[in-house]
């Protein structure tokens, strides 16, 4: 997944997290500083402050809580228990799979009454007003996460210091590395962004083929065995009856090469439009894990520029406008490194795409040296068969602060008395990962056993 390297020296305390769902949580902030709780809120405010009748404002707002589902399979289920296309729900961000999460989302066209009789397993609704325009990721601000480390080896005095050695080396250098983490690319298979580097190579049928067919060892034996029976037939109306009913983005692309067993562009179309956009995003976070890895390896600092490197301004909300920027030259070198110390800029990387120019200097020979071994180019981003994938490229903060980061409670695991278990709670800003934090505070073996 290009994460190759840590930035802080600490031995870490180890564990695992998401033993339970409940141990990993996420709760949603705007721009506004709205926050989607987990438990329902006593007031109801937001009625107040956003109330206004549907007939001028056409997208209801709700918190929608789930618990251990897929992002995109809850927005399809509640659209299909709404008995609306899935395209009329709009959410801010993508949330865990395994965790407990609690979100906004915009319905268009719903009522209150119709969001209240959404009633299904381990997702909740809750209608709080109307607005004009559907919500997006422009209206997100941070997540705020609750999480426990279980199987801790460590007493409670190791584990408060070393969490303190960690975020104090995080602290200097201006907060945690911003790789993007495991679930951008899938753990237990970890295949969206090799999948993304198949689209932007432009051959369809592979791509679709990596997706269905490509088993991984720590995935369940059923679909191991269900992909390689589809690879060496392919049989999709066979795989059809195999593929288990939990692979649900396998089978609505299989239904589609049933139907047409040519059509591999149709079968990519039923799968949710973002998802389609992930996979070649999910391509550029593996390059820019990489080149931010090289970069740290390569001794390049991460709370400063250098000639060469990119530096984005810094809003006043505390997000980077990564649409405002400079390049790093000897001119000024010294006033964006200033800029840098005040909290004016921020040292950033480029996501590669059509549009996006890789960086000068010695960042940008590390980049360059990427792309080569990868076989691909910049104008390659830009997807023939699926241009709804395509994707002109940004760039991204080098670091991403960790807010109130505090170390809640230790106690002895109820199961082993031996070990431990540590509550944390932070925030980070949209687009940052927790599992990057974590995975510093704990440096974990093995990220699939650590729970990653």
């Amino acid at each position: 997944m290009g994460i190759e390297v840590y930035t802080t020296s600490t031995a870490g305390i180890g564990g695992v997290i998401r033993e339970s769902v409940e141990d990993f949580m996420v709760e949603e902030v705007l721009v506004d500083d709205s926050k989607a709780t987990i438990r329902p809120l006593e007031s109801h405010t937001e009625l107040r402050i956003l109330g206004s009748s549907p007939t001028r404002n056409t997208h209801l707002l709700c918190v929608l809580v789930k618990r251990n589902w897929d992002t995109f399979m809850a927005m399809r289920t509640v659209a299909k228990h709404l008995d609306i296309p899935s395209s009329r729900i709009h959410f801010a961000g993508i949330k865990d799979a395994k965790a407990v999460t609690a979100q906004h989302i915009t319905i268009e066209e719903a009522t209150v009454e119709d969001a209240q009789k959404v009633s299904m397993r381990d997702i909740e609704l809750r209608p709080l007003g109307y607005l004009r325009h559907p919500i997006s990721s422009y209206y997100l601000l941070s997540n705020s996460f609750r999480i426990t480390i279980s199987q801790i080896s460590h007493d409670e005095a190791t584990i408060q210091q070393q969490i303190t050695e960690t975020t104090n080396q995080l602290a200097q250098i201006g907060g945690a590395p911003n790789f993007y983490g495991h679930q951008r690319f899938g753990t237990t298979r970890p295949i969206t962004h090799q999948v993304g580097k198949a689209l932007v190579q432009g051959n369809i049928q592979q791509t679709a083929m990596l997706f269905l067919a490509e088993p991984f060892p720590d995935e369940h034996p059923e679909s191991q065995q269900a992909r390689k029976q589809l690879r060496e037939t392919q049989d999709f109306k066979k795989a059809l009856e195999d593929f288990p009913n939990q692979l649900r983005y396998e089978r609505f692309m299989l239904r589609r090469l049933v139907e047409k067993p040519d059509d591999f562009v149709g079968a990519f179309r039923t799968l949710p439009p973002r998802l389609r956009v992930l996979f070649v995003q999910a391509y550029q976070s593996y390059l820019f894990n990489k080149s931010l890895s090289m970069r740290i390896t390569n001794g390049l600092p991460l709370n400063r520029v250098v000639a060469g490197d990119y530096a984005v301004r810094m809003e006043r909300s505390g997000l980077p406008a990564v649409g405002m920027f400079k390049a790093a030259t000897a001119e000024n070198l010294g006033d964006i490194n200033k800029a840098i110390e005040t909290g004016k800029m921020q040292p950033a990387l480029p996501l590669i795409g059509f549009k996006q120019r890789l960086s000068q200097g010695l960042q940008g020979e590390i980049e360059k040296q990427i792309i080569e071994q990868e076989g691909i180019k910049p104008d390659d981003f830009k997807i023939q068969a699926l241009p709804e994938a395509s994707s002109k490229g940004e760039l991204r903060t080098a670091t991403t602060p960790v807010n109130s980061l505090a170390l809640e409670t230790v106690s002895t695991h109820p199961l082993d008395a031996s070990k431990r278990k540590a509550t944390l709670s932070f925030v980070l800003q949209r687009g940052s990962y927790a599992t990057v934090v974590l995975r510093e505070i704990m440096k974990s073996q093995d990220p699939i056993r650590a729970g990653f």
